[in-house]
């Protein structure tokens, strides 16, 4: 027998002889299915419910949960305290390194976090009036009854790290990971902040562990923050490679100009044309900077 609610059908055929868990249970859809915000986040797509696959539901706030990791296929696995990584740099940090963010599309769980190459994916995720309530019963119920798979508690952890002010909050709803239904970015950034406090974590998550650890590695390295400054973009590179040009035709007539093995003939054909070049790049570099910003898009102003 399947019972409609709304959007969703849920298959009862294991539970005919039950009514009043058949009633809780309808209810309960009824309930969440009304929640538009945080609720809607939680499920992503996952409208077909198996009562079997949810087990025993003690109340509205555990069903909630099992909801959010019936979707979710998440490591098992859990690392101990000294084991796991305290901290990572914040959005802006990580953009500053080259760390690029976008959206997991793939995935329908909210907690699946992803790091491909230099790109961290972080599902889609809602915020609004009633978001912190949820969140914050969840989280009781975790240190309460599930301390040891406290996977909401392992994401809200690195939510914490990753927004640390306003600015990283504009950076995720700026790559469309975060919709602010509040006042402002501040306020989404004290919300998370908030989340964390008093939370214990006698173990954490391998898969986010890994995450904090490839994160820390890649920001370590001082090369790629230059690249992610001076090469970000197209127009960023090609100013940076002329810039490199100018250089080193500077170096390179230095030091022929004082080689006796080069003819003077030679080196006068060479360092005029290296000269023509950089007349040529120089005349060209506040056409470099107007563009650089807009991605090779802005209109230049009519002389």
């Amino acid at each position: 027998m399947l019972t409609g609610l709304g959007n969703f059908r849920i298959p009862f055929t294991r539970f005919r002889a039950m009514p009043l868990y058949q009633s809780i249970l309808s209810f309960s859809w009824i309930f969440l299915s009304s929640q538009k915000g945080i609720i809607e986040n939680l499920l992503g797509d996952s409208y077909h419910l198996s009562v079997s696959k949810v087990g025993g539901i003690a109340h509205f706030t555990d069903l909630s949960r099992k909801l959010l990791l019936l979707s979710c296929n998440l490591s098992i696995s859990r690392c101990s305290r000294e084991a796991q990584i305290v901290q990572i740099y914040s959005a802006t940090e990580l953009k500053e390194a080259g760390v690029k963010f976008e959206v997991n599309k793939a995935s329908q769980c909210l907690l699946d976090l992803q790091l491909s190459g230099h790109s961290l994916r972080i599902p889609f995720f809602r915020v609004e009036d009633i978001t912190e309530v949820v969140l914050r019963n969840l989280l009781a119920f975790e240190q309460c009854h599930c301390i040891d798979e406290s996977y909401l508690a392992d994401y809200i952890a690195v939510l914490d790290f990753l927004i640390n002010t306003d600015k990283d909050v504009d950076l995720l709803i700026k790559n469309g990971i975060i919709e602010n239904w509040l006042d402002d970015s501040n306020a989404v950034a004290k919300m998370f902040n908030g989340l964390g406090v008093n939370i214990m974590y006698p173990d954490f998550n391998v898969q986010y562990s890994l995450i904090f650890q490839r994160l820390n590695d890649f920001c370590a390295r001082p090369w790629n923050k230059k690249v992610a400054t001076y090469c970000n973009t197209p127009c960023k590179t090609v100013v940076s490679i002329a810039g490199f040009f100018c250089l080193f035709s500077l170096l390179f007539r230095q030091y022929f100009l004082f080689s006796k093995e080069y003819t003077s003939t030679r080196l006068l054909f060479d360092i005029f044309v290296i000269g023509r070049i950089e007349v040529f790049i120089m005349n060209m570099w506040p056409l470099y900077y107007v563009i650089i910003e807009d991605h090779c898009i802005r209109q230049l102003p009519s002389l």
